[in-house]
């Protein structure tokens, strides 16, 4: 027995030595004995909780690792068991996180571990420091400063200290590269990590990035939900009149860019008259838009603002969003949708403000000549909309942004405003794209998880390749669409 196990150790060496040899050390063998060791690995201020090996759909075998970093951080690290290419992928969380490795269970690409592990990564996420009854759950930062800061910021820092740590355990190496992808509260954490740990990852993906998310999530998502609440508090513009507005809105937009394929190629071109839609004496329902409908759709598309009229946020819905109102806006005739009122009471009740209101708080109490001021103290936690990333650059970082035009959510208006403002800040735009180039899709959702008019979601990406080209190769992106 003892003979045996010297001669599996041996031969496992030889193993790893070959598959090292000749691959520039980017390829490493495991076994399982290796990866339950890991349930004994100390750090500081972080412990293992359990290491098993794993097989994925793609029969990839890895080593899961689940990890705490106090106070409660969760921690998923991925271990490939051969064949590791040398390099690190940690990902965000979308909403309020609180679901560890949420977005694999869906096996999409935005938020998820899978894509980084089907190419050989060792991949790495967190919840971000809670659990949470779903992504728009917020009750946990009740009065729980240290749990939104770790939301806030610190979780990405602790991720990869922890995951840092087992690659050196497992593989004996450091990774050569270290990317970061996310994409809505995820693209606000690869801003985020931009601006806090700007050397800490070669290249990060920030998809439609939540970047302001106490103008967003507060201000502007209490002007949506308002502008749709009558007196009574009753719903105006109820579900299933969404394709009548969306295909009157490409009636009048879709040939703006030369092209009637059924998508608006920028927003802001689009100037659309929707008056042609009100109602008539003993015109049915459901074929037009009464008086008060009218002005909410008005008061999406200009965004929130105070009585003198200022701009509080940067745009509004943007036209050739209409097909997805349902999920974020409107909801569906049977129910289920319309997210943004479920995200923005959270978010006012227990995480924008100094002092929690609670659950108490109703979003027609924001109040936009005084709140907005008020949210300033949390802003300075959340949000990662500063343009200025001279510290990333300098460290050689390089950075793609994506968002799609089509985006009822996340407006993709403010992320056009930060590029542009960024551009001003370091050096004008040419000099910018040697490092940080953003791309807007049209008639793409938010994070492109419904499919648009021309079928684009999220799987129409190639934005990892396109990143592992520009850090590794030198090749800057033209284009991230497959």
């Amino acid at each position: 027995m003892i003979l045996n196990e010297i001669k599996r150790r041996f031969f496992g060496a030889m193993l790893v030595l070959s598959l090292t040899s000749g691959t520039g050390g980017t390829a490493f063998a495991q076994n399982t004995q290796d990866c339950q060791a890991l349930r004994n690995h100390v750090m500081d201020g972080a412990h293992v909780t359990s290491a098993r090996v794993m097989t994925s759909e793609t029969l990839v075998e890895y080593c899961e690792v689940r990890a705490t970093a106090l106070p409660s951080i969760s921690i998923e690290v991925r271990l490939p068991l051969e064949e590791w290419n040398g390099k690190l992928y940690q990902v965000g969380c979308g909403g309020f996180c609180g679901v560890l490795g949420r977005a694999d269970k869906k096996y999409s690409f935005v938020n998820a571990m899978g894509p980084g592990l089907e190419r050989g990564y060792a991949t790495a996420t967190s919840d971000s420091g809670h659990h949470g009854l779903s992504v728009t759950d917020a009750t946990w930062a009740y009065n729980n400063p240290p749990a939104e800061r770790d939301w806030a910021w610190r979780s990405i820092g602790e991720t990869n200290r922890v995951a840092m740590s087992l690659l050196d355990v497992f593989y004996k190496k450091k990774p050569e590269n270290s990317y970061f992808q996310g994409c809505s509260n995820g693209g606000r954490m690869a801003n985020m990590a931009a601006l806090k740990y700007p050397q800490m990852f070669s290249g990060i993906i920030s998809g439609a990035p939540a970047m302001d998310y106490t103008g967003l999530v507060a201000t502007k998502m209490a002007w949506l939900t308002q502008a749709n609440t009558d007196k009574d508090g009753k719903v105006i513009l109820k579900p299933g009149k969404d394709q009548l507005i969306g295909d009157e809105v490409i009636k009048q937009c879709d040939a703006e860019d030369g092209a009637e394929d059924g998508m608006i190629a920028d927003p802001r071109r689009c100037s659309v008259d929707l008056s042609v839609l009100k109602c008539e004496a003993d015109q049915k329902a459901e074929t037009c838009l009464t008086d008060v409908e009218l002005n909410v759709i008005e008061k999406w598309r200009q965004g929130p603002r105070n009585k003198a009229g200022e701009q509080l946020y940067p745009g509004g819905v943007p036209e050739g969003s209409e097909r997805f109102w349902w999920l974020w806006l409107t909801g569906k005739p049977e129910g289920g949708g319309k997210l943004i009122p479920l995200f923005a009471k959270d978010f006012v009740g227990y995480m924008a403000f100094e002092k929690d209101p609670g659950a108490g708080y109703s979003l027609s109490d924001f109040d936009f000549e005084t709140d907005p001021k008020r949210l300033e103290t949390m802003a300075e936690i959340y949000n990662s909309d500063r343009p200025d990333l001279t510290a990333f650059i300098a460290a050689g970082g390089k950075m793609i942004v994506w968002h799609g035009w089509a985006d009822a959510i996340v407006t993709p208006y403010k992320t056009v405003d930060w590029y542009e403002k960024l551009s001003s800040n370091m050096g004008g735009k040419e000099e910018l794209e040697k490092n940080v180039r953003l791309f807007m899709i049209p008639g793409m959702d938010h994070c492109g998880l419904l499919p648009g008019a021309n079928g684009v979601t999220q799987d129409s990406l190639k934005v990892l390749e396109a990143l592992e080209n520009w850090v590794e190769k030198g090749e800057a992106p033209q284009t991230i669409l497959k």
